[in-house]
């Protein structure tokens, strides 16, 4: 697996203000999709490409396009939704996929609610969406479903993670390509699992739902 921790003072920036716990949701939503493009950059650096005869103004030569089969990008429901702006910006052309995953607050593990992915991922680089790579749980186990379809090169991209997390889908998918994408890796998870000093649960943080 690899690991890459963005190093940018956007980044830095715009994950500040999200963190601020006064930050409303419509900041929090717009700020977000802004976050995961610069993340995207990142996280397309290995993204296939073929060579493409294109002519300009001044005469014939050969460019770049992305190679088929199409990247599909998969959020996971409902907190990686409000990435998918951010990332299709970078990527108008992607297949998009969806996973919804519920979290027991009690026991912290995840199950499968929903999915609506390509039949066969065979040959397809998938970017997962995920803000926040806590437990690693939901991450690994949407790993683990794509890898099952078919899906041999992918991708997570997320906000913030914790060291748990990150030891845990590392463990969790030896034999994988697996790449994962961080704006930061923080310090911890509390008792709760949640990420300390994280932004709290992005989901709700999102969608205005924070009590």
């Amino acid at each position: 697996m690899e690991l890459h921790v963005a190093n940018h003072p956007l980044v830095s920036h715009k994950l500040s203000v999200l963190r601020d716990r006064d930050t409303p949701s419509p900041v929090f939503r717009a700020l977000t999709s802004e976050l995961v493009t610069l993340l995207a950059y990142e996280a397309t650096r290995q993204i296939r490409v073929e060579d493409h005869d294109i002519v300009t103004p001044v005469q014939k030569t050969v460019g770049k396009k992305l190679a088929k089969p199409r990247p599909v990008v998969v959020p996971i429901l409902r907190a990686g939704l409000g990435m998918l702006e951010g990332m299709v910006a970078l990527l108008p052309s992607a297949e998009v996929g969806f996973l919804g995953m519920v979290r027991d607050e009690e026991t912290l593990k995840p199950s499968v609610y929903a999915e609506r992915l390509p039949e066969n991922l065979a040959d397809r680089q998938c970017f997962v969406l995920d803000p926040m790579l806590a437990t690693g749980g939901s991450l690994l186990q949407a790993i683990k479903f794509l890898a099952n379809k078919g899906a041999s090169d992918i991708t997570a991209v997320c906000l913030l993670g914790a060291p748990e997390g990150v030891k845990a889908v590392e463990e969790g998918t030896k034999g994988l390509t697996v790449t994962i994408v961080l704006g930061a890796m923080d310090d911890k998870l509390n008792e709760r699992g949640f990420i300390v000093p994280g932004l709290g649960d992005a989901g709700d943080r999102l969608y205005g739902t924070v009590g």
